[in-house]
């Protein structure tokens, strides 16, 4: 019972998870498996922040936050995996998701102030065996996501500060940012091809080597864009007038794991690098603010190491290279990303702690040549969580974040000005219980 309330934890809390493994192994060659999974999460939550107003009392529009929210998501996973009768394994997967709405009341119903429906957020096939590896394709996780070691999330929301539709959703915009997460929408909502190696004894002590390669042509998802001359949509661009610190081109990413059990560890460690070049820059300089000085290749390196005893799981993995919060493009003559995360979780029956704390440094909104703005954004974050496993579908949460940013004169920059406070401070903190259901 004890293994399978562990078992179940981890399905239900590391979002991620299923989608690092390449296949589900089909029963028989010549049969197919047909599955709608789901996911429900909601929490209720108090939270404070550097940015709970705004607004103007002469205007009449001055406004000042709730202290008091909730947040919620739900998501279906409709696919199939199957085997020839020669023993190829094929399938498919996709994740739907609730659209995120403006605020208003009712507004996720089916109205003139909103919208009502859902969106596909991943959807990929694949095909291949176990002895020589597989291949995805479609908008999908590449190997630098699938790859990631040592990023501990599998505890409280099972997402912290890389949440969509969980706790984090209260926070305005003073949450900080950060690219130490690389399950993120800006990596596995694209188009792209991923090969993952089968996985290989090293012949000498017992462990395992897997590896893996992905590439994406541009920064568009599934039937985005259409290829005409002259669009700035189009799923073949290269160049757009303005530029785009967020779109890229010529995306690769590499990654190697080694894993090993011995003495009753359960060890693993990885390496990854991801590669994009960004869009040209066409048109006068002054049609965008990174125009006169361009931007610098997406550049990252990932290292990452995590081990499991009877129970603990402790990690720890780095990033750094020519990148911004959200994998965002930098501008040329600005300081390299750096970010770093310690985390552990511990299961005992079914019940799970685990905390987490990340720190990084960007350029933030800082130009080259600015004399108003620091050149360093520093952030970090904190996360604490507990769970109670009540059934193989349900487990209820409380977590405790607490996070902050520092870049001053950022404050005098209109496009962030109401995200931070006096000297270029912002923080953020919260307490939230909620439950999450899976089936």
């Amino acid at each position: 019972m004890r293994k399978l309330l562990m078992a179940s934890a981890v399905s239900l809390l590391a979002a991620g998870t299923a989608w690092a493994q390449p296949a589900k192994q089909v029963a028989a060659p010549g049969t197919i498996v047909v599955h709608l999974n789901g996911y429900f999460q909601y929490s209720v939550g108090d939270f404070g922040s550097t940015n709970m107003k705004g607004g103007s009392v002469a205007a009449g529009t001055a406004y000042k936050l709730n202290n008091v929210a909730t947040a919620g998501d739900f998501r279906l996973f409709p696919g199939f995996d199957a085997q020839t009768v020669n023993g190829i394994w094929y399938g498919f997967q996709a994740e739907l998701r609730t659209a995120t709405t403006p605020a208003g009341k009712g507004v996720s119903n089916s109205s003139t102030s909103g919208f009502s429906g859902i969106y596909v957020r991943r959807a990929y096939g694949y095909l291949g065996t176990p002895n020589y590896g597989y291949a995805r394709f479609g908008q999908t996780d590449g190997v630098f996501s699938l790859m990631q070691t040592g990023v501990i999330e599998n505890f409280g929301d099972g997402a912290q500060w890389n949440g969509d539709g969980t706790p984090v959703l209260m926070f305005p915009g003073t949450a900080p940012g950060n690219f130490i997460y690389a399950d993120t929408g800006a990596l596995y909502a694209t188009d792209k091809i991923v090969y993952l190696t089968p996985t290989v004894s090293d012949g000498m002590l017992g462990g395992f080597f897997s590896a893996g390669i992905s590439f994406e042509p541009n920064s568009n998802g599934l039937k985005e864009g259409y290829a005409s001359p002259g669009s700035n949509t189009g799923a073949n661009d290269s160049s757009i007038y303005g530029g785009s610190n967020s779109r890229r081109r010529n995306t690769l990413d590499l990654a190697v794991t080694y894993g090993l059990k011995a003495n009753g560890f359960e060890n693993k460690i990885s390496i990854g690098y991801l590669h994009g070049s960004p869009l040209g820059i066409l048109g006068p300089v002054s049609s965008h603010p990174a125009a006169p000085y361009g931007y610098d290749e997406l550049s990252v390196f990932q290292a990452g190491a995590q081990t499991t005893y009877a129970g603990l799981t402790v990690g720890a993995n780095i990033k750094t290279g020519q990148v911004e919060d959200g994998y965002n493009l930098k501008p040329k003559g600005t300081r390299n990303g750096l970010t770093y995360i310690v985390g552990a979780s511990y299961m005992m029956g079914p019940y799970i702690l685990g905390v987490s704390y990340f720190n990084g440094q960007t350029s933030g909104v800082y130009t080259p040549g600015s004399t108003k703005v620091a050149r360093t954004l520093s952030e970090y974050g904190v996360a604490a969580g507990a769970n109670y496993i009540v059934a193989k579908p349900l487990n209820l949460f409380i977590q405790y974040m607490y996070g902050h940013k520092h870049q001053p004169g950022a404050q005098t920059v209109s496009s962030v000005s109401n995200y931070f406070g006096a000297n270029g401070n912002a923080q953020v903190q919260l307490i939230a219980i909620g439950a999450t259901i899976k089936w």
